[in-house]
């Protein structure tokens, strides 16, 4: 029983993970433009092109199915005995490196370059401490060879499902439906978790709380007869759990800063100098 169930998760996955015929690039990237601008800790959101990437899409409404979170030299300066390996792997890409959770190997590094011909966009935590990165930079890292196993069939055959049929509130849920895989599977529970253990926002629940001012203790106010206690505005903040994170909340949240990489957007960019076709 164990190996049909292994040949039938084997089988889904394949199916899953093929890329669609056509494929539609909004405009072209510069990788050196992209190494320049990326920093340790932003992370890269993708718009892939598999059956799965288009089920993720529809169920988040969003173009990003995917996110990776940039570690660049991380390995080599961490484990300068494996240099050798990890070059021979990467050859120079080694300098340029992410970490993502794919559904069929785990989470893994990869180059950077591996999605330069996807659509793509860096989002980048702001004012993030610079102990706090590295101990998001450890957490991810940590878990670079852990495998998710697919404890129900079910968790790759919701994903053939007709997800037209999902009704609007119940799209979020849906991705982390059934028992065995984990919404990693998209890579931003993964990336999620890690800045949430630094308390880093990405799109919290946030309510007013209002209180007053100076309690247990009349204000000067109250003491001249001039009216009640001054009230105070507070934000309390609830984390969402990381099962519902996924690669548009990076986009959507306001902790996140959009980074401009492309060199349509660069300094030399003079839309007089466009040639349009006819």
């Amino acid at each position: 029983m164990g190996r049909l169930r292994k040949r039938i998760v084997d089988f889904l996955t394949r199916e899953l993970t093929k890329p669609h015929g056509t494929y539609q690039r909004t405009a072209p990237n510069d990788l050196e433009n992209l190494k320049q601008a990326i920093k340790k800790g932003d992370v890269l959101l993708v718009e892939g092109d598999q059956r799965v990437s288009e089920v993720i899409k529809y169920l988040t409404q969003s173009s990003w199915s995917h996110s990776a979170i940039y570690i660049g030299d991380e390995l080599l300066r961490r484990y300068p005995e494996l240099k050798e390996p990890i070059l021979r792997q990467f050859g120079e890409e080694a300098r340029y490196l992410i970490v993502e959770a794919l559904v069929h190997e785990g989470v893994t590094a990869s180059p950077l370059s591996k999605y330069i011909d996807f659509n793509i966009r860096i989002c980048r935590p702001h004012n993030l401490r610079r102990d706090d990165l590295q101990q998001i930079l450890d957490d991810v890292i940590a878990q670079i060879g852990d495998r998710y196993d697919i404890k129900n069939l079910v968790d790759l055959a919701r994903y053939f499902l007709p997800v037209t049929l999902v009704p609007r509130r119940l799209r979020r849920s849906a991705l982390q439906f059934a028992s065995g895989l984990p919404t990693q599977v998209i890579c931003s529970s993964l990336i999620a978790k890690a800045f949430h253990k630094v308390g880093y926002p990405i799109i919290p629940t946030v309510t007013e709380q209002v209180e007053a001012r100076g309690a247990g203790r009349r204000s000067w106010r109250e003491r001249l007869g001039l009216g009640g206690r001054s009230k105070q505005r507070a934000w309390l903040f609830r984390k969402r759990p990381v099962r519902l994170i996924t690669p548009r909340d990076f986009d959507l949240s306001p902790y996140f800063e959009v980074v401009k990489f492309n060199y349509l957007a660069g300094a030399g960019f003079d839309y007089k100098k466009i040639r349009w076709a006819d």
